[in-house]
Parts: structure tokens; sequence; C-alpha cells
């Protein structure tokens, strides 16, 4: 009897510890509390859905990783801190359209800085390739090297340059996101 009551306090801590490892939730995709970036440890700070069409189409689930929760857009886009944004989709979308959607947001983010960013933006679109339901796209800037970018863990590359990071993040923190649901999500909101 006590070693069942042992097996069952023992499976019971084992399912607590493992719910431990993933501190998000959204829309059944799972991100841990912390991810390592060049030794730093960095916090989840929020995640949300991405929405697309008339139809609000859920494209993928993001979360955003800081040095320091924050939940000051502005503090976080005057910083050049290490940072992660991840992109786990849900719905696959074409080469053109993540090509376009990049074009459009940092128009939106960034449109007095284009001129000096195209090149880079040109770079980043040169990596893109459309993407199916269930793979990730990672984003990580390391404080003054620039923006690397994984697609499901394998490196595709780096931009260079604190000012593309800061245009880069400010598609999804900036005063024109591509959804105010998806940017409170990342400010540590409700996930919606």
């Amino acid at each position: 009897m006590k070693i069942r009551l042992w097996c069952v306090v023992f499976a019971a801590a084992l399912a607590l510890a493992g719910g431990a490892v993933h501190a998000g939730q959204c829309d059944g995709v799972s991100f841990p509390d912390h991810v390592t970036v060049r030794g730093q440890v960095l916090a989840l700070n929020g995640l949300g859905i991405r929405k697309a069409t008339f139809f609000r189409i859920k494209v993928y689930v993001a979360a955003l990783y800081l040095a320091r929760r924050s939940s000051n857009a502005a503090a976080i886009l005057s910083h050049d801190e290490s940072s992660e944004i991840a992109l786990h989709f849900l719905w696959h979308v074409t080469t053109d359209e993540l090509r376009g959607a990049w074009r459009e947001g940092f128009a939106r983010s960034a449109k007095g800085e284009l001129p000096q960013l195209r090149s880079r933006i040109a770079t980043l679109d040169g990596w893109m390739h459309g993407v199916d339901s269930g793979q990730t796209m990672t984003f990580v800037h390391v404080s003054g090297q620039g923006i690397e970018y994984l697609l499901d863990g394998v490196k595709q590359g780096t931009i260079p340059g604190a000012d593309f990071a800061r245009a880069f993040l400010g598609i999804w923190l900036g005063a024109r996101p591509p959804g105010k649901a998806l940017k409170a999500g990342l400010l540590g909101g409700r996930c919606q």
C-alpha cells in the first residue's frame, strides 16, 4: 500500500513538473518559460495569435522573450537588448504571402527608415520559403549583432544592425501592429 501511494505521489510530481516546463500555452501551442540566448536567460513575456483576413484565420501563435518582462512597448523598442520572437505556424503560408507580410510590416513599423533597411529586408525575403502548419520561425535579437533567423531550429542567417532589430520587433510592438490583440498578448496580456 505504501509503495502504491509513493508511486501515485511520484507520478503526480512528475506531471506537475512536466506542466511547469511550459509557462505559456495559447491555442494548444506551448512555449517554455525561459530560453537562453548566448548564455543570457530570457523570460517569456507574452503570447499572441496572428489572425488574418475577414474570416480571422489563425496564422501563427507568437511568443516574445525578453531579458526583463515588460508591458511597455516603447521601452522595449528603445533598448538594444537581446530578445527573441518565435512564430509557431497554425496555417500554411506561401513564400509570396510571407514576403508580402514582411514588406507590409516594415512599411508600418519603419516607414521613414525604409531606404536604409531595404537591402536587409531583401536579404530576409531571400531566406523566406513557404511554411507549413507546425513549423516555427524564430528570430533572435542578439544585442550588438542583429537579428538571427532560424527555421525549425536551423539557422538561416543573421541580419546586422540595431536599427533593423528595432524595426523588426516594431512590426509587432509598434504603433501599427498586425493586430491589437496580438500586440497586447505579447506585452503580457491575454492570448486571444
